[in-house]
């Protein structure tokens, strides 16, 4: 088992800063690939970027060059940073660590306002 629990989300005016922590614990071991995904209402949950234990990262293309996802090992955390912050960023951010089963967090709600 392995357990998420996201921080770091709250209401920010267009053009503003956050940074998501995913904290993990339980058998982390068994995760290959870490995710950040999110969900607008009404909307279906996206990807928005990975990163896998090699350090290898991917972004959908409209956070490309605005969010930055790390790992710190030592912490067992993953980060999502988010610069330049658009009113349609706003959504719950979910974390996800993915083994033979996907592990989600509870989410963190970003809004960001215009």
């Amino acid at each position: 088992q392995v357990q998420l629990v996201e921080s770091g989300g709250g209401l920010v005016q267009a053009g503003g800063s956050l940074r998501l922590s995913c904290r993990a614990s339980g058998n982390i071991f068994s995760i290959v690939i870490w995710g950040w995904y999110r969900q607008a209402p009404g909307k279906q949950r996206e990807l928005v970027a990975s990163i896998t234990n090699s350090g290898s990262t991917n972004y959908v293309d409209f956070v490309k060059g605005r969010f930055t996802i790390s790992r710190d090992y030592a912490k067992n955390t993953v980060y999502l940073q988010m610069n330049s912050l658009k009113p349609e960023d706003t959504a719950v951010y979910y974390c996800n660590g993915r083994a033979s089963y996907d592990y989600w967090g509870q989410g963190t709600q970003v809004t960001v306002s215009s």
